[in-house]
């Protein structure tokens, strides 16, 4: 007979826990959050210490009252929800409903869900932290103080629909502010000049660095001529040779930010798409002869510490699988400069013993890549360091210094499981042997104009860096507030990067006007250490939303008064609507621009604005070839007679047939350059870069 009801958030981690624990126990799922503030008004007391006033989130009322029912039967509660501040809340407001006492000690948490793991936490339950809690609680008043007080002053203001929010405000003002210094970027012209030699082990290049002793930049024609009026000669003198070895040290295992940019950068996964397989890999994989596992720890965590067994557990497989040498003589610790929420360890996996390629068959496809990516990381970030041989040789004629760099890899250590080089350290090749005092042939040289580049807009795995290195919001915020920033269409995706849209310029511009403090980062990088430290217990959550709200207050009033009312008018799209003959007009979307009729809601045509690339269909051989967007927003090609032709490529076609079988040649990009690959014969042909 069952004595301890177990609650937690999911039915997978119900499942996993519950074969755990026996049937002494009965394990059930509270589906997430069972409370929270109303959405149909503030539902906090700004004059009463800010009370928030919580309801039961709809949908959740038969299932309290099931818990309730099975609370009866038992003898004990035990609330296992995650272990971070919002599971911290999720146990608070079921402790609420099941009239469990506020120092009753039935909170449990683990970092990782293995039967070891789940019964030492069963051990030693504690009382609800109450610092976490009034942490969570903190900010979710924040952010309804902005959101319920800012965004229907938008809204009488601006457009209907739109939104403001602390942490998703910030992210767009990041990303504007981006597009401002692209639109604002003046290239500047600088010219390189790289000399061609051959010395009696092989060839090599070597850069032009200076020139009678000064480090001249080369800023136009003239002064490339000038060096090259120098270069009468069929010889370089080498000056100098400088040899050494430069250790590279692993990376540290992931936190939640560094594995969304590196799931995004090496796996193309969107940042919501990666917390959802983590959270799969989490809470559960059933797999043959373990039964449902827990793959890896915690999701969500600021950390890149490891516990010593895990440590221990990792050097002994490193030795196994790669050897001795491989083994550094001390374990590799790996510490951060903000130590937020260093209660959690790093996310790796939770046992040595199921490989990825041990355990393929039973993950999908992506959660076998990112289990994948995990796992070599974490084996990584405990191996010995890489160790290069480099070789630095200056190359001289008449006051012109040349210089020329090699590097070969003596010792790879860590990269033997996890590779983080560059395309450019994986070109660099060694230097054929150089002595002080040798001549060698300068076979040619070659100068080249260039022009400086702005700054990149952002991807979201630069927006997810960004903003932690920022300090602003946490790691497990960065999902939802990019799809929240991507669906109010403040920003739109161009080539997998943001750019905003002129909806989010006019927001962020009001916003920029009337809430600087809002928009301010270093001013909501100091609100996150606050939380922290209310999660701490050292600053009272009340306090922090006193000294918010008394400037935000005053920033309302002025606006409410100030603030001028804004039409946002759709452009025109020069024709009209098939289906009702109203104009039709360019209308902006989570994914860009795209065209619907002006005659919304009673008509709803929409169609792709289609872009030609100057390419035939090789189909059909008569319409052209357009750019389109999938239902996911991801770009695809197809042909403009469609329906009557149904050719379609996620490969750029190309104009030109292949030189071998006359199949269609397509654009692809193989370790970031682009190559013409035709679809028959797979012959690939690299194509000339601007």
């Amino acid at each position: 007979m069952a004595d301890t009801l177990v609650i937690v958030e999911s039915p997978a981690k119900a499942k996993t826990i519950g074969k755990y624990l026996g049937s002494k126990y009965i394990v059930r799922a509270s589906m997430g959050h069972v409370r929270d503030l109303p959405k149909s008004e503030m539902g906090v007391a700004v004059d009463n210490a800010f009370a928030p006033k919580y309801i039961t989130i709809r949908g959740k009322g038969e299932m309290i009252k099931a818990l309730k029912a099975a609370r009866k039967k038992v003898k004990r509660v035990v609330l296992a929800a995650d272990p971070d501040r919002e599971g911290e809340a999720i146990a608070w407001h079921l402790a609420h409903y099941l009239d469990i006492p506020e120092h009753e000690p039935c909170r449990v948490v683990f970092h990782e869900i293995t039967k070891q793991a789940v019964k030492d936490a069963f051990a030693h339950p504690r009382p609800i932290d109450m610092h976490l809690v009034h942490a969570q609680q903190a900010r979710r008043i924040l952010d309804r103080l902005v959101g319920y007080n800012i965004s229907p002053l938008l809204w009488k203001k601006v457009k209907k629909g739109l939104s403001a929010g602390r942490v998703q405000s910030v992210a767009v003002k990041i990303i504007l502010d981006r597009e401002r210094e692209i639109q604002q970027f003046i290239p500047e012209e600088y010219w390189t000049i790289t000399a061609h030699v051959r010395a009696s082990g092989g060839s090599c290049t070597a850069k032009y660095v200076s020139i009678d002793g000064e480090k001249k930049k080369l800023s136009s024609k003239e002064d490339a001529d000038a060096v090259m009026a120098r270069m009468h000669t069929d010889a370089l003198y080498v000056t100098d040779v400088r040899e050494k070895q430069r250790l590279r040290h692993s990376p540290p295992p992931f936190t939640t930010s560094t594995l969304q940019q590196e799931a995004g950068r090496k796996l193309g996964f969107r940042a919501v798409k990666t917390m959802l397989i983590a959270q799969q890999l989490y809470e559960g994989v059933d797999i043959h002869t373990y039964g449902t596992l827990g793959l890896i720890t915690y999701l969500r965590t600021d950390s890149t510490r490891v516990s010593q067994t895990a440590s221990d557990e990792a050097r002994a497989h490193i030795r196994t699988a790669y050897g001795d040498q491989y083994v550094p003589a001390s374990p590799r610790v790996h510490t951060k400069k903000n130590a937020a929420q260093d209660a959690h360890e790093a996310i790796r996996p939770t046992t040595m013993a199921l490989t990825p390629a041990s355990i393929k068959d039973a993950l999908s496809r992506d959660q076998y890549r990112l289990y994948e990516l995990i796992w070599n990381r974490f084996i990584a970030s405990q191996m010995a360091p890489a160790v290069f041989d480099t070789v630095t040789a200056t190359l001289e004629h008449e006051g012109v210094v040349f210089r020329a760099h090699g590097s070969r890899i003596q010792f790879p250590g860590f990269l033997q499981a996890y590779s983080d080089l560059t395309e450019e350290e994986k070109a660099e090749a060694m230097l054929p042997q150089l002595r002080t005092g040798d001549r060698v042939a300068l076979l040619g040289l070659d100068p080249k104009q260039h022009f400086t580049m702005p700054p990149p807009r952002y991807t979201e795995s630069r927006l997810v860096k960004e903003l932690e290195e920022r300090g602003i919001g946490r790691p497990s915020t960065y999902a939802p507030t990019i799809e929240t920033i991507k669906k109010r269409g403040y920003v739109a995706i161009e080539e997998k990067a943001f750019v905003p849209t002129e909806l989010g310029e006019l927001v962020i511009g009001q916003m920029e006007l009337f809430f600087p403090e809002i928009l301010n980062l270093e001013f909501t990088a100091t609100m996150e250490a606050q939380l922290d430290e209310i999660g701490h217990g050292n600053q009272p959550w009340v306090d922090v939303l006193q000294q918010f709200y008394d400037t935000l207050s005053v920033r309302l009033g002025v606006a409410h008064e100030q603030m001028q009312q804004l039409t946002v008018r759709d452009e025109e799209a020069g024709e009209s609507c098939t289906e009702c003959g109203k104009p039709l007009l360019f209308k902006m979307g989570r994914y860009g621009k795209f065209i619907a009729c002006s005659g919304f809601p009673d008509c709803r045509n929409v169609k792709p604005i289609v872009r030609s690339i100057g390419v035939t269909c090789p189909k059909c051989h008569e319409g052209a070839i357009v750019e389109r967007r999938s239902k996911k927003g991801r770009v695809f090609f197809g042909c403009s007679a469609y329906p009557t032709c149904d050719y379609t490529s996620w490969d750029q076609p190309l104009s030109t047939r292949c030189a071998k079988c006359e199949g269609t040649l397509v654009k692809k990009m193989i370790r970031k350059q682009p190559v013409s690959q035709c679809v028959q014969c797979h012959e690939r042909t690299p194509m000339q870069t601007s």
